[in-house]
Formats: C-alpha cells, structure tokens, sequence
C-alpha cells in the first residue's frame, strides 16, 4: 500500500541519509562490545538483541509488533533461516563469523533506526516471504489474515465459494503483498491493483515476477479506482492512507523513515478513506463487498456513516481495525 506533517514534524526532515549517519555514529560510541564467546546460542543473540532494544528504545511496528519478535526476525535472518525454522535451532551455536554478522545487524537497526524489514530487504505475511526496499511501506495488514478467516467459504466466510471468485482488486497496494496473498487464497481470480507510487509499483512488480503470478495479477498505476474503467469486483480489499495530521506529526522515526505518502490520511485520517467508500458500489458486482483497514478511525467512521451496516472484524492482533461492507449495502 502507498500510507504533510505540521510544524511539529519539521525539524525531523533533514535528509534520510544524514539521519542515519548521526544515529549510527552516536550509536557506535554508545554500542557495548561483546568478547567471543560471550553470547554462544541463538536464543543468547535474541535476548542480547531484546536488551540493546530496550535499552536504545526501538519502535516496532513494522511487521513485528514487540522486541522478541524483532531479534527472533533479525537473528534468523543473519543466519538464513526461515522464521518456522527458529525454534528448531534456537539453542544450537552460533559461528564466530555469524555472530560478527548477527551484532552488526543489531547494531545497525538501533543505530538507523530503520525497520528491520529494511534491513534485510525482507518481510513475511502469513508466513510468505516478500522483498520490501524503502520505496514502499513494510506491510504490516490485518487483511492477510482476514482472507483466509473470513474467506475460506466456511463457516464464518463471508462469501461463498473462494473459488468462485472471478474478480479481486486490491488498493493502495504497496509491495503488492495483499494482491498476492490474494491470488493464493482465490485460485481462480483475476486480480488487479493499484497504487499512486510508481515506486512502490516497481517493488509489487518484483513481488509479481518472483511469485510468479503475473499471468494473473495486473498492477495499475492511477489514484484509486481512476486506471480501472468501468471493471467491477466480486472482492475490494485494501488498506489505505488513515494517519491523521496529530499521528503524522509524532510519527517514531522508524515510520519516518517509511514513504509519508503510504500513511498520510489528511487531517481527520479519513480524506482516503471518504472516496473508498463513496466510489466502492461503481465498482462492486451485486453479490461483491469491501474489506477496508482503517487502524483506529473505527469512531469517527461509524459517527460520520451511521447509515452503513459496517461489520467490524477482529484478528489475532487488532479489534475492530478491519470493516466489511457488503456491495448491497452501500
């Protein structure tokens, strides 16, 4: 997904690069020095890595939500091992050469404070690999887990049949994460998406390419629902713009660090938002609806569209940040 600070945020927007050069020479002072043979097992690495957080006081949201998780991320990823590998090796030793690698990737996410998916180039959604650089935000949607809860033509689905599904758009796609999560969870589906950044459209066309479903996933360049035509959807799903003026001005520096553009709702957080849902039914089948991530705007949308029967979704991580809209009901 492709997510204009007041005052308050301005003294932050000295370049990036020089950002991060001063932190990271700060942190170089500041950075303990650990003898060989002082942290010997990955789990040692991983609390090593929990305390230096701490300690820094790192942000996480961006793909991991609390430290541990971030060191288990980062420790496996030095040592090419894929996160459902890390409990089988949590107490094996670790190489000299490796922990020289482990430390400075460490070192490196307390002293830029970049996120860790930058780091690496590299983040999992529903345990699916995907490349992520700086010309996109680092996925971190609820929806990815929705499309297999509340899609699976069980019980809860709220659609029939996944395969059955013909059509599928998904916007402000970013990465093309969610485009791609898509096309897996309905087989059959022809899938589009958009974004406003040709950026953030290049990382989503090597996504594409690497998971090889550009036979049937088409990326669009275009505001919304513009590059689309007259096409209509048995499934929207997307996860736009929704930080508000306040949010954007106390962003952590690991957001700033992120394209503004990827978060920026206008004053309210609604502006994107608004036009999702006034221009969805053009683009609907009659049986088709809406999955939109919104973070916390859930008040100010129930109090501004009272008159819709939006249903509110939970996940394992969030309550109510999802809403599901019917084609019918709009």
């Amino acid at each position: 997904m492709a997510k204009k600070a007041k005052a308050k945020a301005a003294k932050t927007k000295q370049p990036a690069k020089r950002r991060a050069a001063t932190a990271k020479s700060r942190a170089a002072v500041s950075a303990p020095k650990v003898a060989a043979g002082e942290l010997v097992t990955l789990l040692d690495f991983v609390r090593y890595a929990v305390s230096r957080f701490a300690e820094a006081g790192v942000v996480f949201a961006h793909g991991t939500t609390d430290p541990i998780a971030e060191a288990v991320f980062l420790v496996g990823e030095a040592l090419h091992l894929h996160p459902d590998q890390f409990e089988m090796f949590a107490t094996a030793r670790v190489t000299v050469r490796e922990a020289t690698a482990i430390l400075g990737l460490i070192e490196r996410r307390v002293a830029t404070r970049l996120p860790a998916a930058y780091l690496v180039n590299k983040i999992y959604m529903r345990g699916v690999q995907f490349y992520v650089d700086e010309r996109v935000i680092v996925p971190r949607s609820y929806i990815g887990e929705l499309l297999e809860s509340h899609f699976d033509g069980g019980a809860t689905s709220l659609i029939g049949d996944p395969e059955a599904v013909e059509r599928v758009l998904d916007l402000c796609t970013g990465s093309g994460c969610l485009a791609i999560l898509a096309a897996r969870n309905f087989p059959h589906a022809e899938i589009d998406a958009v974004d406003l950044s040709k950026d953030a459209l290049a990382v989503a066309a090597k996504n594409v390419a690497d998971h090889g479903v550009g036979e049937r996933l088409t990326l669009h360049h275009g505001n919304l629902f513009a590059p689309l035509g007259e096409a209509r959807y048995d499934l929207i799903i997307t996860n736009p713009p929704y930080v508000d003026a306040e949010g954007m001005a106390s962003l952590p520096a690991e957001c700033r660090a992120e394209p503004a553009m990827a978060f920026d709702g206008g004053d309210d957080g609604l502006d994107i938002i608004r036009r999702i849902l006034d221009e969805a039914k053009d683009h609907l089948t009659p049986d088709g609806g809406l999955l939109c991530e919104v973070g916390r705007g859930r008040a100010l949308i129930e109090e501004e569209f009272s008159n819709l029967p939006l249903l509110w979704l939970d996940t394992e991580e969030s309550d109510g940040e999802v809403f599901w809209i019917a084609a019918a009901d709009l």
